[in-house]
């Protein structure tokens, strides 16, 4: 009979004005994968953060048993010495250091004061090893992907002895290889007797690796289901997660497609650095009025790069090939540019390029079209607040008001917030790289919706994506790129993933 290993009993968290956690309890059986789900916002990582010590103990309230003893863990390296580390979302790691400095950072091999770096590198090479990374310990972590970035914090957590391994997203911003990879190798970690907790929102996994899943759903425990019984799957999740069944993954869409909106012809774009490598090749496309086009491609295959070059030249060092709007040829030659012309673009990192993550909504809503606020010299505040309103209430936005930090808000509600932005430029064309990532399903639902509201407006939109299925739910129309590419043209309702994917793996060169 399985025994527990972490028992958090009766967990309230709250912060001003907001209750994140009540009354939730969670039980995780010694050598278990332990799964938890939920929508953004549900209190999944709040809660791994109340147990990792991030939140320290007085700050909530309930009772933390670890392996028998009840902990009152005041920071993470107390949680850490009792063998429990965790691994956010955002990696920790340091980009100029190398991989063996950023292993042993804070637990480094040093004795009176001084670091045995032979010690330190023959030790990253063992646990490098465990992990499946053949890397040089020397090599500066920013050269590495980031799936590998991702094992390199694994190692760091099996530095330090840990019996409990939490993991916060830890495939969202993976590709398919490096995902499976990571779930081998939490498969191989428990049987070597590590215990793992793992918050995904992608279901197919959890069902594949979980033992047991637990499900979150506005800051309470709904119910913990026991993979084993054979009768879980993704809808099964889903009803947890909602409170509902999703019988529609995808808003009924009935498009009104007009004429050829936007038209990329022969366009070519080659590496920033390496001007000699052809990074888009004689790509040709076309958006409608109303109509959602969509790119699949493999990681590599160039998807962001060609959305980035359209934008405003903001990657490439040369540009080859016309870009026409509504029938007028665009010279572009600078985001601003694209901006003013009727063109947006919402990243892939939301976090990164698309927010400013230190400003409130009405600031972040305002940033790309500041000039429609301007009153002489100045920005009109009270306008800006009606604007952003407007927005969180339309879009449906989880937040007290406009004023509220968009750093503290879950990823489906930063993406409304990032969408709002470019709307409030009034594009004739919106392009979006991978707008449902690390996003739940329900959320997910909300952000489709938005998008053939978009389309319905007679408005362009352009989807970049690496799951298949969202492209064939969505898109009237999909593009496969391989190699920098345009290998084929499908209409949605005649393509499968197989077929998209065929395309998507070709010899184009």
């Amino acid at each position: 009979m399985k025994q527990p290993i972490l028992e958090m009993r009766s967990i309230t968290k709250e912060f001003p004005g907001v209750k994140a956690l009540a009354d939730v309890n969670l039980t995780v059986n010694r050598g278990d994968i332990h799964a938890i789900c939920g929508e953004n916002g549900a209190g999944k990582s709040t809660l791994m953060k109340v147990l990792s010590g991030v939140y320290p103990h007085g700050t909530y309230d309930g009772e933390i048993v670890f392996e028998g003893e009840t902990m009152a863990f005041k920071d993470i390296r107390q949680s850490e010495h009792a063998g429990i580390v965790i691994i956010h979302q955002e990696l920790a790691l340091i980009p100029e250091l190398s991989v063996a400095e950023n292993i042993f950072l804070g637990n480094e091999t040093a004795s009176r004061g001084v670091i045995n770096w032979d010690e330190a590198n023959h030790r990253a090479i063992e646990l490098l090893a465990r992990v499946g990374l053949r890397e040089n310990p020397l090599t500066p972590v920013k050269h590495l992907g980031i799936g590998k970035q991702q094992l390199v914090e694994i190692a760091k957590a099996l530095s330090k002895d840990v019996k409990l391994l939490i993991l916060d997203e830890p495939t969202a911003a993976l590709n398919d290889d490096d995902s499976q990879h990571l779930l081998d190798l939490l498969k191989g970690l428990q049987g070597k007797g590590i215990t793992s907790i793992m918050i995904s929102h992608k279901l197919n996994e959890l069902a594949k690796v979980a033992d047991e899943i637990t499900i979150i759903r506005d800051g309470e425990t709904i119910e913990t289901l026991d993979v084993s019984s054979g009768d879980v799957d993704e809808d099964r999740i889903i009803r947890g997660m909602v409170g509902r069944d999703l019988e529609h993954r995808f808003p009924d869409h009935n498009p009104q497609i007009g004429e050829v909106m936007f038209e990329v012809a022969d366009w070519t774009v080659m590496h920033p650095q390496d001007h000699s490598r052809v990074v888009i090749k004689d790509a040709n496309l076309t958006v409608r009025a109303g109509e959602i086009v969509g790119i699949a491609g493999l990681m590599g295959a160039g998807r962001t790069e060609l959305a980035r070059s359209v934008f405003g030249r903001s990657y490439g060092s040369r540009h080859e090939g016309r870009l026409t709007l509504k029938g007028k040829e665009l010279q572009l030659r600078s985001v601003h540019a694209a901006i003013e012309a009727g063109i947006a673009y919402v990243s892939e990192d939301r976090k990164g390029l698309g927010l400013n993550l230190l400003d409130d909504i009405k600031t972040s809503v305002s940033a790309a079209a500041l000039d429609k606020l301007r009153r002489g010299l100045t920005i009109d505040e009270r306008q800006e607040v009606v604007v952003a309103e407007g927005y969180r209430q339309s879009f449906n936005i989880k937040a007290p008001s406009v004023t509220s930090g968009v750093g503290k808000l879950s990823g489906g509600n930063q993406q409304k917030v990032v969408l709002s932005k470019w709307m409030y430029t009034d594009p004739q064309l919106l392009i979006l790289d991978e707008p449902t990532r690390g996003i739940d399903v329900g959320a997910k639902y909300e952000i489709y919706g938005i998008i053939q509201e978009l389309a319905r407006s007679g408005r362009g939109v352009l989807v970049i994506s690496s799951e298949l299925p969202e492209l064939l739910g969505l898109c009237d129309r999909i593009y496969t790129l391989a190699e920098g590419v345009i290998t084929h043209e499908f209409d949605a309702h005649e393509a499968t993933q197989e077929s998209l994917m065929r395309y998507m793996t070709v010899d184009a060169r």
